[in-house]
């Protein structure tokens, strides 16, 4: 054989083989937690988790600064933590070796020497993460760090290469994204195989008590711990309060394994030993069988939408932030359905129904809520009935449940838009009339401080009930938008329960958006009591948190916020001058990747690092223009998300709303409305790949499976040509979400050129609450 052959061959074979290899990848192959680490959220870590667990066990290598917790770029740890929720955080654990250490140590200065601390190095080449699973290995003892986890209990496994002594160091107090005072903590030996205790912590509003057990698989030689600078050895118990910790000692043969196994609860100790000895005792110490219980889990989950064809890298954006859409939120309801209630109370869910925590739900009707009712239908109802939960003791639903908390964070209800969605897509395994009374209470009760702590309600909500609209002296102009929105999911609900009266009302109060349009300027303008228009005033103004203005967005961004009546600020706009400002916001923020950062916030009008203008792409499909829909789509999953650790979502990726959208919108999908019509439909953008299969849940959805198919779909060919539905033409760029879940395909021909013509008559546009009624 000639040499040329010979390289022919070997070139082939190695195609076939890397084809092979690519064949034989599951979906949880392609998530990559590693992915957008660097300036990551305190929620979204590599460290290894369950969807929605209680323990999402992880390294922890930052100080005391926004975002902390785990840094890419950082070559050390501090710690393994526990819990990675919204303001909540707790127990660290810590393998060390040579002489007892009780100080992690800052995270910038040296990483060896009694004055800074047990903070190791790390070999980064060691590091590796995938769902349910995390490595590493501390150059400080050379200790191989494994962690895995079940919903409720976490699993390390520590292999000492050298024969030595070593400490594993249980501490309480330590710095997290929003780090917590420990106002009362006690670890307690109960054998010379585990260690319990329990840390009550307090972060602003939200009080809880860390509970947990730990054991593991040999002996320990002694326990200690510390309180402050008081170091005290060979005891039984610590106590104290702020600096609090303990350690098990151990004395470590030549490549002994040291398997330490953790439960965790918010109830009692007793349930966190319920909690570990449910989850863990049937894998019998086995790391390896939890490792892969949890591959399973994932793998299970995100098989629920298959892609053919596109890129490797786009397949690892795919799946991974399908992966980042289920890993931020927190199950906080024990294996027996125990939990604490919003008053510290102990309370008993019922079957099926797990309690969950979270930030907020602002704005997830446009990224998350989308997901969940189409792929795991069962998930979004479970939601529901937590929602509903937490209602039943407190009163009120809550809009970021942390820790079982009212939090208050963000502005209106938007919970709401989530039980509307599942209502109308045909998920009601739930009480309906309570979520119906409960989504009347919240829009029809000003907000208020709860009686057992936190901000149950909307906020400045009176005056929206008298004037229509929040005036500047109170706050955020853009809350009428909102409050007007959830209206309009209350509205829908009413008519899809056929409440006649109640509907009048709150479509009524849908259209309140229009008390804040100024007709001469052509944007939603701060409003005072008095009816004037606040003079101090530019679009790009006004951005706020708690004061007057626009709720982390500006003018620009808000004017075309209204998700339920895109036609009517359409018609308030006017055709051109909507399309062009929104193109013009389009050019102007693609050479920023799509991201506002504060030295360029003005310069930014799409800022998709933020909740309140992540519709905005899809708006095109509603103004006669949808191959601008399709451009935009494709521009912004290209540049604003990547596939490497540094370079994962620029600016907030929010508890998995940026992957959700992106999930979504790489299937070709979106709904403006969040699925809350009492016809739910989707909008049709790019999708990356040819061909995506979406594996519906047999209990909620008559189809099998829906097909999407992009034939020659690429980068250039992002337009759409022409496109049939279940084999006949669809000639306009949405459809119904009944005609998805009965099953069937959308076929769409792809290519390189707009196809100006197809969708974009005025009948053609997708429905809305200002536009004729579509058959």
């Amino acid at each position: 054989m000639s040499g040329f052959k010979r390289y022919m061959l070997l070139l082939f074979l190695g195609a076939f083989a890397a084809g092979s290899q690519a064949q034989d990848k599951q979906p949880v192959d392609y998530a990559d937690p590693l992915l957008g680490t660097s300036e990551s959220r305190w929620m979204l870590n590599p460290g290894a988790t369950m969807p929605f667990g209680m323990v999402q066990l992880s390294p922890d290598n930052q100080g005391n600064v926004w975002k902390s917790g785990y840094e890419y770029t950082l070559n050390n740890v501090g710690g393994f933590s526990h819990i990675h929720s919204w303001t909540m955080s707790g127990l660290s654990i810590m393998p060390t070796v040579g002489a007892l250490n009780t100080r992690m140590g800052p995270a910038d200065g040296p990483t060896t020497g009694w004055t800074t601390g047990y903070r190791s190095r790390v070999d980064k080449s060691s590091e590796k993460a995938s769902p349910g699973y995390y490595a590493v290995t501390l150059l400080n003892g050379n200790i191989h760090t494994e962690l895995t986890a079940t919903t409720r209990a976490g699993f390390f496994r520590f292999t000492y290469p050298e024969a030595t002594e070593t400490n594993i160091v249980i501490d309480l107090e330590f710095f997290a994204e929003n780090t917590p005072e420990v106002l009362d903590a006690k670890i307690i030996k109960v054998s010379d195989r585990e260690i319990e205790g329990y840390s009550k912590q307090k972060w602003s509003w939200n009080e809880y008590t860390v509970h947990f057990v730990i054991r593991f698989n040999k002996p320990f030689k002694s326990f200690g711990g510390w309180n402050g600078n008081n170091i005290m050895k060979d005891v039984t118990s610590v106590t104290g309060k702020k600096d609090v910790g303990g350690y098990a000692h151990f004395e470590t043969e030549k490549g002994e394994v040291i398997l330490m196994q953790t439960g965790i609860s918010l109830v009692s100790t007793e349930q966190a030993r319920l909690n570990l000895e449910t989850e863990m005792n049937p894998f019998n110490w086995d790391f390896d069988q939890v490792r892969n219980n949890a591959r399973n889990v994932w793998n299970k989950l995100l098989g629920k939408i298959t892609v053919e064809g596109g890129t490797e890298e786009n397949k690892k954006k795919f799946y991974t932030n399908f992966y980042r859409s289920y890993v931020a939120r927190t199950t906080w309801s024990d294996v027996n359905g125990k939990y604490v209630d919003v008053c510290e109370r102990v309370q008993q869910a019922g079957p099926n129904t797990p309690v969950y925590g979270c930030d907020a739900f602002w704005n997830t009707f446009w990224n998350l809520n989308q997901l969940w009712t189409l792929a795991n239908p069962d998930l979004a109802a479970s939601w529901v009935r937590s929602l509903l939960e937490v209602y039943k003791h407190g009163g009120w639903l809550p809009k970021g449940p942390a820790g079982i908390e009212y939090s208050g964070i963000m502005e209106a209800s938007h919970e709401i838009a989530l039980i509307t969605s599942a209502y109308q897509k045909g998920i009601r395994d739930f009480d309906v009339e309570t979520a119906f009374k409960a989504m009347v209470h919240q829009q029809t009760e000003p907000g208020k401080e709860h009686e057992c702590g936190g901000y149950a309600g909307n906020r400045f909500f009176a005056s929206y009930l008298e004037l229509g609209y929040v005036p500047d002296e109170e706050g955020q102009v853009s809350n009428t938008l909102e409050y007007a929105f959830d209206d309009w999911c209350v509205a829908q609900m009413a008519k899809a329960l056929g409440k006649k009266k109640e509907y009048e009302v709150f479509i009524k109060r849908a259209g309140n958006y229009k008390n804040v349009f100024d007709k001469e300027t052509k944007y939603i303008r701060t409003k005072k009591r008095d009816g004037s228009w606040v003079q101090d005033w530019t679009p790009f103004c006004c951005t706020s948190f708690s004061g007057p203005g626009y709720l982390e967005g500006n003018a620009w961004q808000y004017s075309f916020f209204n998700p339920h009546d895109v036609q009517g600020i359409l018609n308030l706009m006017g055709e051109d001058e909507f399309n062009n400002r929104l193109n013009d916001g389009f050019v102007k923020s693609s050479r920023f990747n799509f991201n506002a950062d504060g030295d360029h916030y003005d310069q930014v009008p799409i800022n998709h690092g933020n909740q309140p203008n992540m519709q905005a792409a899809y708006l095109f499909n509603y103004s006669g223009k949808p191959w601008l829909t399709q451009n935009w789509v494709r521009e912004i999953m290209n540049k604003y998300y990547g596939s490497t650790p540094l370079h994962g979502w620029l600016g907030d990726e929010d508890e998995g709303q940026m992957g959700a959208w992106f999930v979504m919108s790489a299937m070709g999908l979106f709904q403006t409305e969040g699925g809350t019509s009492v016809k739910p439909f989707y909008e049709i953008g790019s999708p990356l790949f040819e061909k995506v299969t979406i594996h519906l849940d047999d209990k909620y959805y008559t189809g099998k499976t829906f097909t999407i198919e992009a034939r020659n779909t690429s980068d250039a060919n992002r337009y759409i040509q022409s496109a049939k539905l279940d084999g006949k033409a669809l000639n306009k760029p949405w459809f119904y979400h009944k005609d998805l879940v009965d099953g069937g395909s959308l076929v769409l021909e792809m290519g390189a050129s707009p196809n100006e013509k197809w969708g974009s008559r005025p009948e053609d546009a997708p429905p809305s609450m200002s536009a004729p009624v579509k058959k």
